[in-house]
């Protein structure tokens, strides 16, 4: 006889799935964004439906709306665990993928859709869990804090970054959280099983590039040309090679690697040594060094008009202690001309320890025998960066058993984003666990 599923367990593909299909899209432009309305009225009929007192709140604009549900633990001393995740997501092709991305098919065994992976398939997750927990007078070791958040995708301006600063009441006794992007399995050696937690994240600057120069008709002689100067800058930027620097995280998951898998990570080659690891090296790749790639250029209305002015934007990612170099870099780089503005959020990191990280553990372990957790650090930036202002301990942990020959990584933001429906029914399991002891 097989096991008997939990009722998380039953609903979670069910939620992912209705999630999917609630257009959330987030542009960066308040004006064409869908707005996280419509998900958050979801979710907050969902937890009122299973018993639960929920907090609606607009964060800085219309239809910028997050949900917060609060359950008791069993010692109230202990400091509250945030369980965090954003309801908005990318946009989306249609016509570049194989099904609608607001779909939410399920077929071929996978959960179709945007936000499939990013992350509407760890709100079902949560949803699922926190309903289950309500309905069967669950209490956990210590309180939690369910979060469903706005903005993430466009830097949490009208989401996290927002309540830290006009609600912080709603994170009253939090001293750590859990949220994307770790928790999930990468095959490694000979099908051996690890799971990545998320202790560290890149520094976010997006970087507004501006020269002035001289405006004119388009047929004459022009020596102060802003395309041509700004150009140029932004050309030698995104070419430019920031230094390998090789951080505690990167050395903690080389280290856990090789005595997986017996694989030998010198030192002196990180590249090399990151090299080895597959599909997985792009991702633990862009934490060797900075990057800063151009993402958008501006500049001009009319053919045969020279404009006064050109803008560039570039996504810059800065590793933990690399702030002041970075700064000084980009002065070499740049030049006098080139004016600079930016929206930053600072890196995070924390150590791979204490009792969380134990009930993380134990968690994975007692699904997934044999199976090991490694720390790393991620490229990219999440909510946990508002939140860490708040002096709260953030890890990435959402947990999901992938196949071994799935690319996970290439997924977020990616064409058929999906997510296997036996991740998110071993992942509501985890997180069952994980939550009831925590």
């Amino acid at each position: 006889m097989g096991r008997e599923q939990s009722s998380a367990e039953a609903e979670v593909v069910a939620l992912a799935s209705e999630l999917i299909r609630i257009d959330s899209t987030n542009t960066g432009d308040p004006a064409t964004s869908a707005g996280e309305r419509a998900a958050a009225e979801y979710v907050a009929g969902k937890l009122a439906e299973a018993g639960f007192a929920t907090t609606f709140v607009e964060s800085g604009g219309a239809g910028r709306s997050n949900v917060f549900a609060r359950l008791a633990g069993s010692d109230p001393s202990r400091g509250a665990l945030l369980v965090h995740g954003h309801l908005d997501v990318v946009p989306a092709d249609a016509a570049e993928w194989s099904v609608h991305p607001l779909s939410g098919a399920v077929r071929d065994g996978y959960v179709w859709g945007r936000g499939a992976v990013d992350m509407k398939g760890m709100l079902a997750m949560m949803t699922a869990v926190a309903r289950q927990f309500r309905r069967e007078g669950v209490v956990p070791a210590r309180d939690l804090v369910f979060a469903f958040l706005a903005d993430e995708e466009a830097g949490g301006r009208f989401g996290s970054l927002w309540l830290v600063e006009h609600r912080p009441e709603l994170f009253e006794e939090v001293t750590e959280a859990i949220g994307e992007v770790g928790g999930f399995s990468v095959t490694v050696g000979d099908n051996t099983r690890a799971y990545l937690v998320e202790t560290a994240q890149k520094g976010l600057r997006w970087l507004t590039l501006r020269v002035r120069g001289t405006a004119g008709h388009g047929s004459m002689l022009h020596r102060d040309n802003a395309v041509t100067e700004l150009a140029a800058a932004v050309s030698r930027l995104g070419r430019h090679r920031f230094p390998l620097v090789l951080t505690d995280p990167v050395r903690e998951f080389l280290a856990g690697v090789s005595e997986l898998t017996g694989t030998e990570f010198p030192e002196d080659d990180p590249e090399g040594a990151v090299g080895k690891l597959g599909a997985l090296s792009r991702m633990i790749g862009a934490t060797l060094r900075d990057t800063a790639n151009p993402t958008m250029l501006s500049a001009g209305r009319k053919a045969d008009v020279v404009p006064s002015a050109a803008e560039a934007t570039v996504d810059c990612r800065v590793l933990p202690g690399r702030e002041e170099a970075f700064e000084r870099e980009l002065d070499e780089i740049l030049g006098p001309r080139v004016e600079r503005e930016w929206i930053s959020s600072p890196a995070v990191a924390t150590t791979f320890d204490g009792a969380l990280v134990d009930a993380m553990a134990e968690a994975i372990e007692h699904e997934d025998p044999g199976a090991k957790l490694l720390p790393y650090m991620l490229s990219g930036g999440t909510d946990a960066k508002a939140f860490q202002q708040l002096g709260i301990r953030t890890f990435g942990f959402a947990p999901l058993k992938l196949p071994a020959e799935l690319d996970f990584t290439a997924l977020f933001h990616g064409v058929d984003e999906r997510v296997p429906v036996e991740a998110l029914e071993f992942g509501t399991r985890v997180l069952d666990r994980f939550l009831r002891r925590a």
